[in-house]
């Protein structure tokens, strides 16, 4: 019995021996860096401003500390909607930002975020990680200076807080509302005001009367806002993002000079963070949404006429576009077809199974 313990204490012993000169050797191989990433989101959005927290524990748990990200909030080191500028110039290494914010640069960068009718959640990872889009955005950013990262999925999006009801497509006439990207555009053409303002500005705006309406992501976020305070009206479905993405950016210059484990840990640190991030919404939103009827939200489907009039006035304003600039209409073919393809499958499978289940729920009650 002695005998067996010594050598199994020995063993591990040695076991713990090589772990213990292991792990400095490959440690001191590595470069030990501290980089700054700016957000768009300030820290009341746990989700959002969360993700980007989530992404850098996970790259310094991986490197035993040796790869470090601080991650400031928006508007501490750089303004909410200037992320995208202050990565291009090195002011920062990396960014966690929507591109469509940088619509005003080139609307081409909305479909690294999301388009009007675009993709799902789950069409939009697949279309950037096992279609075209990782290279297509790449190569749009490139010119940036700028490599990006899926960093998070907020799932499909609802369609925002309204201080009147919205009946018709002339409900929708001189409405002033918050909104960001390609919507902005396709709602103008059906005689909304769009408004672009960063998250912490909306509920100011709301509250004063600047803004009629607002959108943002869903209920887990809007109830943090507190948009039904002042717009009771809760309407559904953002049509104009149905899987907003959001991205992480890396300076290309300070990318390159990485060791190639550190560009894996990347890799693979956003793909985590990806799915956890639309995880934590379609878990918290379903209990948010009940808590804001509770609390006196009136929800609503908007009107069929109104998303027809939506879908004619996003077919036109990509029209125009794809005549003008042929970089958009490679883009928006690769982008839209893919949608083409996905669409029939997943109302097959997912749309007829959650029809059913829908429909036997309502028997229920």
């Amino acid at each position: 019995m002695q005998r067996r313990s010594f050598l199994k204490k020995a063993s591990l012993g040695a076991v713990a021996g090589t772990a213990a000169v292991a792990a400095p050797a490959f440690a001191q191989d590595m470069p030990t860096l501290n980089w700054r990433m700016a957000s768009s989101f300030p820290k009341t959005l746990d989700t959002l401003f969360g993700a980007a927290e989530q992404f850098s524990k996970y790259l310094s748990e991986a490197t035993g500390g040796k790869f470090n990200v601080r991650v400031f909030p928006a508007g501490e080191i750089v303004p909410p909607l200037a992320v995208m500028d202050a990565v291009q110039k090195n002011t920062i290494e990396m960014g966690h930002t929507s591109s469509y914010y940088y619509y005003g640069k080139d609307p081409i960068l909305c479909f690294d975020t999301a388009v009007p009718f675009g993709l799902n959640a789950r069409q939009t990872m697949a279309w950037m990680y096992d279609g075209d889009g990782t290279k297509i955005i790449r190569d749009i950013l490139k010119p940036y200076n700028i490599i990006n990262f899926p960093m998070g999925n907020t799932g499909v999006q609802m369609g925002g807080w309204f201080r009147k009801e919205i009946k018709t497509v002339e409900d929708l006439k001189g409405l002033k509302m918050r909104t960001a990207g390609f919507a902005g555009e396709v709602l103008s053409r059906l005689g909304v005001v769009p408004q672009q303002l960063a998250g912490g500005d909306i509920y100011p705006a709301l509250e004063k009367g600047t803004l009629d309406a607002v959108e943002f992501v869903g209920p887990y976020d809007d109830q943090k806002f507190g948009f039904a305070k002042v717009a009771k009206h809760y309407y559904y479905p953002g049509w104009w993002e149905a899987g907003a993405q959001l991205s992480l950016y890396v300076n290309i210059d300070e990318y390159q000079k990485l060791p190639e484990s550190y560009k894996a840990l990347i890799d693979a640190a956003t793909r985590a963070t990806n799915v956890t991030l639309l995880a934590k919404y379609d878990n918290r939103n379903a209990l948010a949404l009940k808590t804001l009827i509770a609390q006196g939200a009136v929800l609503h489907q908007f009107p069929r006429p109104v998303l027809e009039a939506s879908w004619d006035a996003a077919n036109q304003v990509y029209a125009e576009f794809c005549a003008k600039d042929p970089k958009f209409k490679a883009v928006y073919d690769n982008y839209m077809g893919y949608r083409d393809t996905q669409v029939p499958w997943f109302r097959v499978a997912e749309g007829s199974y959650d029809g059913f289940i829908s429909s036997m729920l309502s028997r229920k009650k």
